[in-house]
């Protein structure tokens, strides 16, 4: 169980990590709702396999982790959709 500061941590981490800017430049790729929502869950998905487990120390990656970083890219992907309808309309 992850304490209340490493909880905020962990969700400061993926806003400022891959799923938040990789999902929101994603998101901006699209004018669909749900594939920028499920391209930004894809790279939150991902970004903790990839990058966050280091296999030579076997660090091992709590379904926490994984949960915290597939909504924030979820909803980052929402955030960059959003951003370019609304940009669309100016």
């Amino acid at each position: 169980m992850l304490s209340f500061l490493d909880l905020l941590g962990t969700i400061g981490a993926s806003v400022l990590g891959l799923p938040g800017i990789i999902g929101v430049a994603l998101g901006m790729a699209t004018r669909k709702w749900a594939l920028a929502a499920g391209l930004g869950g894809l790279i939150g998905l991902l970004a903790p396999m990839i990058l966050g487990g280091s296999h030579s120390t076997h660090v091992a990656i709590t379904p926490m982790e994984y949960t915290v970083s597939v909504l924030v890219g979820l909803l980052a992907g929402l955030v960059g959709c959003a951003i370019r309808h609304k940009g669309a309309r100016i």
